[in-house]
């Protein structure tokens, strides 16, 4: 078919109807060009209808029918949804987005916190033999709330060998204690309470029960986030430093008292595994108990009870949250102001606003949800960004 050679050749794919005479004029002006060229190009309609070659096909790329076959082009099924790949291309872009044939996987957070709580709990033979490792390593705090009588426990909680030491019977002043504290807050900051921490574990997993959830009212949530620093300097510092008994050594009263990671990791799995420990247990355990179970409860239809408002250790972790190595970073030049971060946040920060305020926990739920990327994370680096 020379005619239509020609065609494709000078003028590109065929086209609809009115182009016959056009293309004779464009190869040479010769009327009888022009005639053997519209006999092929009629010829070929059915051809092209059939592969799919369509205006909008040529308005793309250009490209004629055996182009389109020999780049792998379109075939009848693209054609029937108008030669255009964008509805399935959107269609896999969300597959992708929402797991797509992979499956869920488990998040970057989530890997964490379950990798710290095997590093800090690795003495597995302790929770079958009901007892507490006493090795070496058990003179050195880790970063988290961790219980020093937890049968797998490896190291030493700092808020128990905080109290400890100031309520000795020469009530030392907690050098060592307090120098790894400090320095725990000063390089990460309470990125330890929202990617270590075990108890922190607890509650995530326990605010994914499909329950009713409660958002807690500004007016009672801001003031209640102090408590936490009541437990620190009352239960935690004062008393164990202050207290006068009759031995002399004051008992770590958070510990005793309140701490329900405590209950959970030391107190209920030595209970357990040791028949005498519970004809021994009376009302202390059993308050204990109520503690738990409310944090445990709460935590279902809040998201993270305990962190917000009593745990010391993440009150003394703030303290350092500005200052911290390790920073969130919000690029407000990007921000288009969805509010998706907010909406995620478990500690409910205003991160838009303040995003290494006191309260948050470095989690990284903001940058995963967040559409243009608005938010970093990270070590600061030495031109001071994150």
């Amino acid at each position: 078919m020379p005619g239509m050679h020609r065609n494709r050749v000078k003028g590109g794919a065929a086209t609809a109807s009115g182009t016959e005479a056009g293309a004779g004029r464009e190869i040479g002006g010769k009327p009888e060009d022009s005639a053997p060229g519209n006999r092929d190009v009629e010829s070929i309609a059915p051809e092209n209808m059939n592969e799919g070659s369509t205006a909008s096909e040529n308005m793309n790329g250009g490209s004629t029918a055996p182009e389109s076959m020999m780049n792998g082009g379109s075939t009848a099924p693209e054609s029937m949804n108008g030669g255009s790949t964008a509805p399935q291309n959107g269609g896999r872009e969300k597959a992708a987005a929402s797991g797509g044939a992979s499956g869920p996987r488990i998040s970057r957070q989530r890997m964490f916190q379950l990798a710290a709580a095997v590093l800090f709990n690795g003495y597995a033979a302790g929770f079958h033999k009901g007892k507490i490792f006493t090795g070496k390593s058990k003179a050195v705090c880790v970063p988290v709330l961790n219980c020093y009588s937890c049968p797998g426990a490896l190291g030493a909680c700092p808020i128990g060998a905080l109290q400890t030491a100031l309520g000795g019977i020469k009530h030392h002043f907690p050098f060592y204690v307090l120098g790894m504290l400090m320095l725990f807050g000063i390089v990460l900051g309470r990125v330890i309470c929202g990617l270590l921490c075990p108890f922190g574990l607890v509650q995530d997993l326990l605010h994914k029960i499909p329950l009713p959830k409660w958002k807690v009212p500004r007016k009672i949530d801001k003031p209640a986030r102090y408590i936490k620093y009541a437990v620190l300097a009352v239960l935690v510092i004062l008393l164990p430093a202050f207290a006068v008994t009759e031995s002399g050594v004051t008992p770590p009263y958070f510990c005793q008292y309140i701490c329900p990671a405590g209950t959970l990791e030391g107190g209920i799995p030595l209970l357990l595994a040791d028949s005498g420990l519970r004809q021994v247990a009376g009302a202390l355990f059993q308050w204990k108990l109520a503690v738990l179970a409310a944090v445990l409860l709460a935590s279902v239809v809040i998201h993270r009870p305990f962190c917000r408002y009593l745990c010391p250790l993440g009150a003394f972790y703030s303290l350092f949250n500005r200052f911290s190595f390790y920073q969130m970073n919000l690029d407000s030049s990007r921000c288009v102001g969805c509010g998706q971060c907010e909406k995620v946040c478990p500690m409910a920060v205003e991160v838009t606003r303040d995003c290494n305020g006191p309260e948050c926990i470095r989690c990284g739920k903001c940058k995963e949800v967040c559409p243009v990327q608005a938010i970093s994370c990270g070590f600061v680096r030495r031109e001071g960004k994150a």
